[in-house]
């Protein structure tokens, strides 16, 4: 039997692009899925969608970045779903647009530090408890490509991400021999609204920004749904690692052999897609 039939997936950032075409996918697949975001208006629209669909799931306003928050919902899930087996999809996370570390505040970098790692190792402590009880469960946490190379003008992204890795790999090797499974998910490029959403930070205008997003959007191969289903196909084969897209297996096997090179041969290619560049007038 599929291990999504009948489990509890919580989602967080489920307003919108990889997190909602997931609840959509896991509802289908038999799960009972738990969304949430901190976005109101974008989950009722994600709970829209699955039920319009024939689904049946839940839905709960969630600021992964406030610990009190997080406490009051895991209790409420211990209560309202009993001994149910739980599949924790930690994906909630925001960005900060182009600038070098020297333009980032500190104030900003704390910012995203607190939703996109501290988010994910809050989720999973508060959760580990219920599926120690049961010793069953499975704790899937999102980090990226820019957690497998670090992207110039990304550091806070980076740091993040890299952390997520980082905090994965080791609970993972900490639950090994127990029936709790932990994946990491590096997507690449997916066509989401994370990076036209992204507070804007440094030196670059908001048109510099909002061209950038025009070539990501441009260049990323992956859709939400096209993500999700390598996502929901990763849990069910219990992947410690899941790469999402073409671009993700490419850095991964750059950086892994050939990592003295690796900047060389990724930057370029990078920075075409994601630095904003000042808009050239044509001469009249």
């Amino acid at each position: 039997m599929s291990q999504l039939a009948n489990s509890l997936f919580i989602i967080t950032g489920a307003a919108s692009g990889i997190g909602r075409a997931t609840a959509g996918q896991a509802a289908a697949a038999g799960a009972h899925v738990l969304a949430t975001d901190v976005n109101a208006a974008g989950l009722a629209e994600t709970q829209a969608l699955v039920q319009a669909a024939g689904q049946s799931i839940e839905t709960a306003v969630l600021d992964v970045a406030d610990p009190a928050q997080i406490t009051a919902f895991a209790a409420h899930v211990a209560q309202a779903h009993p001994g149910q087996r739980i599949i924790l999809f930690n994906n909630a996370g925001v960005a900060l647009g182009s600038g070098t570390f020297d333009h980032n505040s500190l104030a900003d970098f704390e910012w995203l530090l607190n939703i996109n790692l501290y988010g994910v190792i809050r989720m999973s402590k508060a959760f580990l408890p219920l599926m120690r009880a049961q010793n069953a469960g499975h704790i899937v946490n999102v980090s990226s490509v820019f957690g497998l190379f670090g992207m110039p003008e990304s550091a806070a992204y980076s740091t993040a991400k890299f952390g997520v890795r980082g905090f994965s790999d080791a609970l993972c090797n900490e639950l090994r021999g127990s029936g709790i499974r932990v994946s990491t998910v590096f997507p690449g490029g997916v066509k989401t609204n994370i990076s036209v959403s992204a507070r804007i930070a440094g030196p670059h205008t908001p048109e510099q920004h909002a061209r950038a997003n025009q070539r990501f959007e441009k260049s990323a191969r992956t859709t939400p749904d096209g993500a999700a289903r390598i996502i929901l196909r990763g849990i069910e084969r219990n992947q410690a690692r899941v790469l999402v897209g073409p671009d993700a297996h490419l850095l991964d096997f750059i950086t892994r052999l050939l990592p003295a090179r690796a900047a060389s041969l990724i930057l370029p290619v990078l920075q075409r897609t994601f630095k904003p560049r000042p808009k050239v007038e044509k001469a009249s």
